[in-house]
């Protein structure tokens, strides 16, 4: 696959600053692959998009205050997942020309440079920084629990499952819902900059699920996958993998699904292996011509942004 199918153009001001008043009051695209149909509605309707039999399955992972700012030089390190014991950690550090070895930066002292501006760090006591928004949400977040979803347990994350945003608890009180984690790392956002997509390195990330919660998931009629990284647990455990380690499975068009029917997604950025996977699930063109509609439906993108579910 070509890099340039994972592009597309976005107006900036559809980039969502902000999450809606209600988590559930954001909008939803149903996309029917079946017939192609399409129609437009809110998420709090996700019950009624269902049918009975369909089995929710969510991440529950949860955000770690991970921005650590730094004033000399001023700059910042954002912890990505810990590394053994003695509070090692693994993280971003910019700016990392700047930056030396054996030297402490508040809380953090850096230890070895790992290479494209990771490294193997030391922090005192645990996580205690700011929320990892992404850099393309500009405006200051009022309440850092909006960028948890309300079902956020195992702490360990760099980044938010941002499809599961848009629950409530009223509303998977309606829903026959089981939990998986996978501890995001930045790696899952970073964009494909290689031409072809098959050559761009993923990076393994954590997961864990139980084994009475994987029987459920296995034996369901249908499953809901919340989320790229729901897909990539429920499809890493489908392909014999043990129930909890690291996966670093690559899901590009061409990928045979083997437990995920239905699909709930946030708009996802150009370039990025997010995308690619909407687009495995989908097709190629068939997501190209639902982000062209969404745009002119002027739904919101990104983290914040409105949801599809793909049936």
């Amino acid at each position: 696959m070509k890099l340039s199918e994972l592009d597309y153009s976005l107006p900036p001001e559809l980039i969502a600053q902000h999450p809606p008043q209600r988590r559930d009051d954001s909008r939803l695209l149903v996309y029917d692959r079946a017939s192609g149909s399409v129609r437009h509605g809110r998420f709090s309707e996700l019950p009624e998009e269902l049918e009975p039999g369909e089995l929710v399955v969510v991440n529950n992972t949860r955000v770690i205050p991970a921005r650590i700012p730094i004033e000399r030089p001023r700059g910042e390190i954002l912890l990505l997942e810990r590394a053994g014991v003695d509070g090692l950690w693994e993280g971003l550090a910019r700016p990392t020309r700047r930056l030396r070895a054996g030297r402490r930066y508040g809380p953090v002292e850096l230890v070895e440079h790992l290479g494209g501006g990771r490294w193997l760090l030391r922090l005192d006591g645990e996580p205690a920084g700011e929320m990892p928004v992404p850099p393309y949400i500009t405006q200051a977040l009022a309440d850092p629990e909006r960028y948890q979803t309300v079902y956020a347990e195992a702490e360990g994350s760099a980044a938010a499952p941002t499809a599961g945003l848009h629950f409530t608890p009223e509303l998977l009180a309606r829903l026959d819902v089981e939990c998986v984690t996978l501890h995001v790392g930045l790696d899952t956002f970073r964009p494909v900059t290689v031409e072809e997509l098959e050559r761009h390195e993923l990076h393994s990330e954590r997961y864990e699920v139980g084994a009475a919660v994987w029987e459920r998931i296995r034996a369901a009629p249908r499953v809901l996958a919340v989320g790229t990284t729901t897909v990539r647990v429920l499809e890493s455990l489908a392909r014999g993998g043990p129930l909890s380690g690291r996966t670093d499975l690559f899901v590009t068009p061409g990928f045979e699904f083997r437990r995920v029917d239905l699909l709930l997604t946030n708009f996802h950025l150009p370039r990025s292996t997010l995308l690619a996977l909407v687009m495995a699930f989908c097709g190629v063109e068939e997501t190209r011509r639902l982000y062209r509609l969404a745009i002119d439906e002027r739904y919101r993108f990104y983290s914040f942004g409105d949801a599809m579910l793909v049936r």
